[in-house]
């Protein structure tokens, strides 16, 4: 079961919320509501707005809102489902705004999670339906409106880029004309939604609706939010990941101009300041003694050795086909390689941030919040009040690669803890860079064993493989989804090969640290689609096989998508098998994606030139975004293959601070890319983060079969040298 699948069954079985299918929820009346959400119930709708159902409002101006469940980070949610209702409604696409929708789960559930959440890259997939028939919903009463206002039927009414027209009379009418009027229409049940060849926006490269605003500034990220009496907090946490405080001063720290008050919180001690670099200057002043009995206190090096020798076993089964360990002593050759993946940071842009604004038995709350739902509990539970006095606004952010997306909700809590400890007022908590990168939740530390056996012609008959590693569910919430102790978000991507392989085994053996860890972009695909993809590519070469021709040659039927898409990039580079080169392919989150890289020697370096991408995700909603995220995914996973760890020295202290130890792929590394969406009729899938998994194998590929070398070890570049 992949991971995607598991943080769906968990979401549904938390009893938070409602799972809502493509059956649209109708509107909430502020009546359903009270206290501080009472507003955001409604989305704030102006006198004359049409709102045909929670997702929709068209203003007397033509202007049409889509409030979008999904937090927007880059990803492309705003302009995806915005597409979706504007191809329904035939509107044209420079009316379309987007904005965050409120926090409600009955209305906005993840269709795939069951609470209001965005993650797996389900944003597109679960919306799909849901949104055209929203869309569908809101033209059938607009047109009903237009048949009563024309006096003609309404099967005689056209609707084009946002005007409804009666031809034979000549009448016409705008969305905004009728927009009063199309409020008094009952609502369809089930609208019926267009066939794929009546498309005039799906699939086209419509601009991004958030594009202008952020280039212009007038986009309100969590740091533009300010009010009135605000302070801004940070917070001295343990240097050592586990520890606790014992004890701290703070006088020295209130002697500096603008701090007013220092508060130990669970979480460490908080300086709050009149403004940010008051904070800063504040926790630089403090002093404060730890308690490290329960802390991590190996190195990373240390851990490794651990992790190593884990691997070195069988560890708990996860899959088995036929019995590999006799094959591999059947077997004429034989090949073991034990491949080891750092800690990784997300490091997105804007680090974490929060305005919690407490005004006696209610709160206030803008964060990047990706999963509103779970964030929302955190808060009420910490700060002592029921969930239904506290709106929590869900704000842009700038990226998150999985880090906004905690199952402990542990930043969500900081943030109540913090503004508890100084009482009624806003106060804004920022993490730093350097708090980020040294604040855990990282992807983990994980080690592969793989053995593999070929027979006398060069057939693969054997595939033994044991991953280590630290589970991201135990000792959270997702915990009761660990069927049978195992954790999928551990060896997703490897208990399934679309292989055929007659014996294969993979076991996993659960590590145990208190860092804490987190999904990072693609999650387990992040490590086992290299594991794999490296692996295959060497037993090919030992039986004497092509790197392309041989996996085609053992993909059967039930794997025709991977065989389309490692064509394609084949086909795209030109490929011959020459040196240089390398391919993978790897299917997550439901799609589909193969790459070509082609790599060059600079100095005992890597340097990536070319990277061909071909990808299936189904529907291409919106080509540019989907290019845009294999392009990222792409740039993000040749980043973390050839540069970066996050590594504890001495004592368990994280090494790395900022992006000068933790470096980022410059601008003239980056490798020049081409992508191939294949034309699909199958419903959409994620992109957010399947074209980062088969960048660093097919990296990988191409360096060995450039220089001999092989690459055991991630990143490629020793620390040293980066």
């Amino acid at each position: 079961m992949t991971n995607q699948s598991n943080r769906r069954a968990f979401l549904k079985g938390t009893g938070a919320g409602l799972v809502v299918g493509v059956m649209l929820p109708g509107m909430a009346k502020a009546t359903q509501k009270s206290g501080a959400t009472a507003a955001l119930a409604t989305g704030d709708v102006a006198k004359g707005t049409f709102s045909p159902n929670a997702f929709i409002r068209i203003a007397p101006d033509d202007t049409v809102t889509v409030l979008i469940k999904h937090i927007e980070f880059g990803q492309g949610p705003y302009t995806g489902l915005s597409t979706l209702v504007a191809e329904e409604l035939d509107a044209d696409w420079g009316q379309m705004r987007a904005t965050a929708a409120p926090t409600d789960v009955t209305l906005y559930a993840n269709t795939a999670f069951g609470v209001q959440g965005t993650g797996g890259s389900t944003a597109m997939p679960n919306s799909y339906m849901q949104m055209r028939k929203a869309g569908a919903a809101a033209r059938a009463m607009l047109v009903s409106a237009a048949a009563d206002r024309f006096d003609v039927p309404a099967t005689e009414i056209t609707v084009t880029k946002g005007v409804l027209r009666h031809e034979a009379s000549g009448q016409s009418a705008t969305f905004g004309d009728l927009a009063e009027a199309a409020s008094q229409v009952e609502p369809p049940v089930d609208p019926p939604v267009k066939d794929a060849k009546d498309f005039t926006l799906i699939g086209t490269d419509v601009p991004k609706v958030d594009s202008r605003a952020k280039a212009t500034g007038k986009a309100e990220f969590t740091l533009d939010v300010y009010r009135e009496g605000m302070l801004t907090a940070t917070v001295l946490h343990p240097p050592k990941f586990g520890a606790t405080l014992k004890s701290h001063d703070g006088r020295e720290a209130l002697k500096i101009p603008g701090v007013v008050k220092v508060a130990a919180v669970p979480q460490g001690v908080a300086v709050y300041g009149e403004n940010t670099f008051a904070a800063l200057k504040g926790r630089a002043a403090i002093t404060a003694e730890w308690d490290d009995s329960a802390a991590e206190t190996r190195s990373s090096d240390q851990m490794m050795t651990e992790w190593t020798e884990a691997a070195q076993g069988d560890g708990n089964q996860v899959a088995r086909r036929g019995d590999a360990k006799k094959a591999l002593g059947e077997a004429a050759t034989t090949h073991e390689v034990t491949l080891k993946f750092p800690f990784l940071a997300h490091t997105p842009m804007e680090p974490l941030d929060a305005v919690v604004e407490l005004r006696g038995d209610e709160a206030e709350i803008w964060m990047g919040s990706q999963i509103q739902t779970i964030d929302h509990g955190a808060i009420a539970a910490t700060l002592g009040l029921p969930q239904d006095k506290i709106a929590l606004h869900t704000m842009l952010a700038g990226g998150s690669f999985g880090r906004r997306a905690t199952g402990d909700a542990h930043f969500a809590v900081e943030a109540a803890s913090v503004a508890k400890a100084r009482g009624d007022g806003a106060t804004k908590l920022l993490w730093t860079r350097e708090d980020d990168l040294r604040g855990g939740y990282y992807r983990p530390l994980t080690v592969h064993r793989m053995k593999g056996g070929l027979d006398a012609e060069g057939k693969i008959t054997a595939w033994d493989h044991t991953i280590a590693t630290q589970s991201i569910m135990a000792g959270t919430p997702f915990e009761m989804m660990m069927k049978d102790g195992l954790d999928p978000t551990a060896f997703e991507g490897a208990q399934a090969l679309p292989y055929t392989v007659p014996n294969h085994r993979l076991g996993w053996a659960q590590m145990k640290s208190p860092v804490p860890v987190l999904w990072w972009r693609s999650v387990g695909h992040t490590h086992t689609g290299h594991a794999v993809e490296t692996f295959i590519d060497e037993l090919l070469e030992k039986g004497g096989k092509d790197a392309v021709d041989g996996r085609l040659a053992l993909m059967d039927d039930s794997y025709a998508r991977e065989a389309a898409v490692l064509e394609r990039a084949a086909e795209m580079a030109g490929w011959s098998g020459q040196k240089g080169y390398g391919v993978a392919v790897v299917k997550s989150f439901d799609s589909y994606v193969a790459q070509v890289a082609e790599v060059e020697d600079r100095d005992g370096i890597p340097h990536i030139r070319n990277v061909w991408c071909a990808v299936d995700c189904g529907v291409a909603v919106n080509p540019n975004v989907i290019r845009a995220q294999m392009e990222g995914g792409i740039g993000y996973g040749a980043s973390a293959a050839l540069f970066d760890a996050i590594t504890l020295g001495e004592g368990g202290i994280v090494q790395q601070e900022n992006w000068d130890t933790y470096r980022m792929l410059r601008i003239n590394e980056m490798p020049n890319i081409e992508v191939s969406i294949i034309d699909s009729q199958e419903n959409p899938t994620g992109v957010g983060e399947p074209g980062l998994p088969p960048l660093s194998p097919a990296l990988a590929n191409a360096w060995r079969s450039l220089t001999g070398k092989r690459t055991d070890t991630l990143p490629m570049v020793p620390i040293a040298q980066v």
